[in-house]
């Protein structure tokens, strides 16, 4: 007999309170722990520099570290082990740039939790949007010297953040498609809204 797809489905001699503390309980917490503490500490590092620190360089290096190790950690073992997504970008021998994604199967006994999925989505989208707001803020406030550590941050991260997106949800295609049924959706049921209007 064939397992369904289903996660919720439960496999022979598996019970419902087994399958919900699968789903629930955090089976990777250093691959978890270190997914934020990376992102975290370079976010901490760069606010807190003036504070701790008035060597810019010292503080530079530190930053560019944890974002370098954010990064790795990220793209070859958080990403697996939390949600089961890689992905990698390789170079042929014609010189030409591919992108390759790997996914677990739903039906896979590794799937991941959903406490480990949210942690590794919720850092994964709102640290690039504290790097964006960084980039502004230097700008804005003429700290030009700042100006390339936070344009690094912003590009690792969204780099992994990019990366893992096309993962989940497949190329470029499936991103447009995904994209154009989403508008379609919105302006029918606008449409609808009118339509019920008296």
């Amino acid at each position: 007999m064939q397992r369904q797809d289903s996660q919720d489905a439960p496999l022979f001699g598996e019970d419902e309170d087994h399958i919900r503390l699968r789903k629930s309980k955090i089976r990777h917490p250093l691959a978890s722990f270190f997914h934020l503490f990376f992102r975290t500490s370079a976010i901490l590092v760069y606010l807190l520099c003036d504070i701790l620190s008035t060597g810019f360089i010292a503080c530079m290096v530190t930053i560019i570290l944890l974002l370098s190790c954010d990064f790795w950690t990220v793209k070859n073992v958080s990403g697996r082990l939390l949600v089961g997504l890689r992905w990698w970008n390789q170079v042929d021998d014609d010189g030409k740039s591919h992108w390759v994604f790997e996914s677990w199967k739903t039906h896979s006994m590794n799937t991941a939790s959903h406490a480990e999925s949210r942690i590794f989505w919720l850092g994964l989208i709102v640290c690039p949007v504290f790097w964006v707001m960084f980039v502004f803020s230097t700008i804005f406030s003429l700290k030009i010297k700042w100006l390339a550590v936070v344009i690094m941050g912003l590009v690792l991260q969204w780099a992994n953040l990019y990366g893992y997106v096309r993962c989940k949800v497949g190329g470029k295609s499936n991103l447009r498609n995904m994209a154009k049924n989403y508008l379609g959706v919105q302006i029918f049921k606008q449409a609808m809204k009118k339509s019920e209007r008296p």
